[in-house]
């Protein structure tokens, strides 16, 4: 993976860049940012950039001409800010299977009394990255089937860490290992704080985590932190018109919504026929007017949809209210009026005060927390449409409070 192939970062980029121009390079780097900013892609590029062969002058030489040597080069050439990504090395990093790049990440037992580690999966790996960059680990667990069961970095596949880096390298000046998500390693993190600390020479960990809080403290301190921010609206427009063939109108709101989580503007994508409108007009016409019948017919065909979808309706819901809290307070701006949900805003702001907007926001947020819990949806749904009723109709934040 190149960087010019990442959505936006040009800041990021032009750090780690420089890290190796000017010769800062630490032997551990963590990356941190939120889902769907682009860490893990942003690490893959860094370790192809590293072990490129033009960007390490090791190509081959030009062959001498038959009437001699050629003349030397004398062009000031910038300096290589990116891998070429034709020579082997490249090519190899860029399919996943070059020798000195090696991977970590959380995997499951498949069966009872296995020891996992990540090369047992290095296939189901490969085929992730290629369909899913930016996926998250949900997405991953579920690529290789692991329904409910939590995956983790093992004490297993700590040793196996261990034994890999302490070999020599095999093309590369570097060995380089990318670990995403250490925040599955638990206390199991510890066998690595003195390879961490000491590791070989030309040894580059390169972890990659979206919650400081979960990693260990003692391997945090033995890193140097890249913080990746997350996607400006423009970016994920761009990438969204660019990459994704999406239209001009379709990718502006699909880019207000996510927040620059890209992850999460691919999946609105994957959903673009359905209609949330339609559905949340629907719902909050069963809570405020035609009573539980329809409120339970509603909730009943919500709990088919599943909880990708769920989730993305809800993210939706709440767009719209920010949508509106802000006309309220500061008047519609250009991309409020361009934008198809301008008047479902307003007409938000005609049964909701600024403090009900509020109390729902809260209210969704929890709803989509339990979501990714694996909550069962129709007794959510169903809380929620109470909750809902007693702010809007009874204009009563009791139930909140």
């Amino acid at each position: 993976m190149q960087f010019q192939s990442i959505t936006g970062q040009k800041a990021t980029k032009e750090q780690l860049v420089q890290m190796i121009q000017h010769n800062r390079l630490s032997h551990a780097l963590l990356f941190l940012g939120k889902e769907g900013s682009g860490t893990l892609q942003l690490a893959l590029a860094f370790a192809q950039y590293i072990t490129c062969e033009k960007v390490n002058g090791k190509q081959a030489a030009a062959e001498p001409s038959l009437f001699g040597d050629p003349e030397p080069q004398t062009s000031n050439l910038k300096p290589q800010t990116d891998s070429c990504g034709s020579c082997p090395s490249c090519k190899k990093a860029n399919e996943l299977i070059h020798p000195d790049i090696h991977f970590s990440y959380p995997v499951i037992s498949k069966k009872p009394g296995d020891k996992p580690i990540s090369t047992d999966f290095i296939k189901e790996w490969r085929e992730f990255i290629a369909t899913n960059p930016y996926g998250n680990v949900y997405d991953w667990l579920q690529f290789i089937g692991a329904e409910n069961k939590q995956g983790n970095i093992t004490a297993h596949e700590c040793n196996d860490i261990i034994r890999k880096l302490n070999l020599k390298s095999f093309e590369s000046e570097y060995k380089i290992l990318i670990m995403w998500l250490p925040e599955f390693l638990g206390k199991e993190g510890n066998k690595l704080l003195k390879l961490i600390e000491e590791p070989p020479p030309n040894t580059l960990f390169i972890l990659v985590a979206e919650n400081e809080e979960l990693i260990l403290p003692t391997i945090i301190s033995r890193t140097q932190l890249v913080k990746v921010p997350s996607l400006n609206k423009q970016d994920v427009e761009a990438a969204l018109e660019l990459k994704e063939g999406v239209n001009m109108d379709k990718a502006r709101q699909v880019a207000a919504v996510t927040e620059g989580n890209f992850r999460e503007a691919l999946q609105l994508l994957q959903h673009a026929d359905d209609d949330w409108e339609a559905m949340l007009r629907e719902w909050l016409n069963a809570v405020i007017r035609t009573g539980p019948v329809a409120q339970v017919k509603w909730i009943d065909d919500t709990a088919k949809l599943g909880r990708e979808k769920q989730k993305q309706f809800l993210k939706y819901f709440i767009h719209l209210l920010e949508q509106a809290v802000r006309i309220r307070a500061i008047g519609p701006t250009d991309n409020d009026q361009r934008s198809t949900d301008h008047d479902f805003a307003l007409r938000l702001n005609k049964i909701c005060s600024i403090e009900q907007q509020e109390a729902i926001i809260t209210e969704l947020d929890k709803a989509s927390y339990y979501i990714e819990r694996n909550a069962n949806a129709k007794m959510l749904f169903h809380a929620l449409s109470i909750r809902l009723y007693h702010i809007i109709n009874n204009k009563s934040l009791i139930l909140v409070n």
